[in-house]
């Protein structure tokens, strides 16, 4: 009799489901991501949340910039450090040396089904050193030129297809400048954010790229005087009237969507902005954004990336088992980036960019190009968010920029500050 006791009750748990079935993996997730980057990715999170029971992500946001890879460093030395993380590109020169950014080897991304092939190319590359590969790009995020078709077309500089002409070569851009001027319908024709160095390095690096020039090439800073061309130009746009001087950045933006600047550079996450205001009925006008114009020889624009990178602790490395899941996560997140398009960005998963949904996407579809010219960051631990070529911007190009320092004499001090650093 016991031993038919014993035969039901094995016979019983055989038909029930195993523990295994029930078993999650908790994943712990840093991010930076505020406003409506914000907003779409907490979206994604959900989504992948409500897909995936044998995963859980649980994810914090921290504060952008300098603060967030600082706490990076100090969570990984303890062995408190997140699985997985965002992080620009830019700053990956910086990380990688410092260990913080866990290689990952190729028959953990072949697992996942994550192949080189399907990422915009400078973007993958920028996440390599010494041939490893050390994070996976999300987006290209990169500076544009909006422009307010209204305006454009009065001033004789919009085509039949909605976008600017005559705006390549620098004369060509000072002479639009000025024909906008004269149409007396604006304050401005452009509208930078004057007051601060990190957005001032997008332009003054775009410009410098366009020339084919470099911002450091071996042990030299700005070598010839492509970045003197580059600044003196800025520097025209401001004491021509053109631009504003020394104006804030929520300034520079209400310039241009109140209809009193006719073009506007700055990234491409200011999309949504243009998007809400337009179907709330509170922009007056018609809008567009293409990329910035080849003013000085070749195509080329300022991008960086959101990257996902899993952080290395000496004191508790990722486990096989929350690695796997982690490269699952940063899979299934580019297979869906489409609605992370909705944010203005250039998705880095190819698959996406060329799918159908994504080409009937505007304005991205009309800046997507920028991606193939795409100048990230030079390859330094003085680049990247929040470093040391971002306060030298600050200190030098800004004031230069505003009328305060000669453009030669400010690039001469920025080569001087950065070289007693490399």
């Amino acid at each position: 009799m016991k031993k038919l006791l014993r035969l039901a009750f094995a016979g019983a748990l055989a038909i029930l489901p195993s523990a295994g079935a029930y078993a999650q993996t908790d994943i712990t997730w840093w991010d930076f991501l505020s406003g409506g980057d914000g907003v779409r990715m907490k979206a994604l999170i959900k989504e992948f949340n409500d897909t995936h029971p044998d995963i859980r992500i649980n994810a914090t946001t921290l504060e952008w910039g300098v603060p967030f890879y600082s706490k990076v460093q100090t969570a990984a030395a303890v062995g408190q450090q997140p699985d997985i993380m965002t992080y620009h590109l830019s700053r990956f020169p910086l990380a990688i040396p410092s260990g913080v950014l866990r290689p990952l080897a190729p028959e953990e991304l072949a697992a996942a089904g994550i192949k080189k092939e399907n990422y915009v190319e400078a973007s993958w590359n920028s996440a390599l050193a010494d041939g490893k590969v050390y994070g996976i790009p999300f987006d290209v995020h990169s500076i544009v030129l909006y422009y307010n078709k209204n305006i454009l077309k009065e001033a004789g500089l919009l085509g039949d297809d909605g976008l600017p002409k005559g705006l390549d070569g620098v004369d060509n851009f000072n002479a639009a400048l000025e024909k906008i001027k004269a149409t007396g319908k604006v304050q401005y024709p452009l509208s930078l954010h004057t007051d601060e160095g990190g957005s001032m390095w997008r332009v003054f690096y775009t410009l410098i790229s366009q020339q084919g020039g470099k911002f450091i090439e071996g042990e030299e800073i700005l070598p010839g005087d492509t970045g003197v061309k580059a600044l003196t130009t800025m520097a025209n746009w401001v004491s021509s009237g053109y631009s504003p001087q020394l104006i804030s950045y929520e300034a520079s933006i209400a310039l241009f969507t109140s209809g009193k600047a006719a073009m506007h550079i700055n990234g491409v996450w200011e999309v949504p902005t243009m998007v809400d205001l337009e179907k709330n009925g509170n922009l007056g006008f018609e809008w567009g954004a293409i990329q910035i114009p080849v003013l000085m020889g070749q195509a080329a624009t300022w991008a960086d990336s959101h990257a996902f990178a899993v952080p290395h602790s000496d004191v508790k490395p990722i486990t096989p088992e929350k690695l796997k899941a982690v490269l699952q996560i940063i899979a299934w997140m580019n297979e869906h980036s489409l609605s992370w398009a909705g944010a203005g960005h250039i998705p880095a998963y190819k698959p996406v960019t060329e799918s159908a949904e994504f080409k009937a996407m505007q304005p991205n579809a009309t800046y997507v190009k920028l991606a193939d010219t795409a100048v990230f960051d030079p390859v330094s631990p003085l680049a990247g968010v929040g470093g040391p070529i971002y306060e030298a911007t600050q200190n030098f190009v800004v004031p230069a920029l505003n009328g305060q320092l000669d453009p030669a004499d400010a690039i001469e001090q920025m080569r001087e500050e950065l070289q007693g650093q490399m």
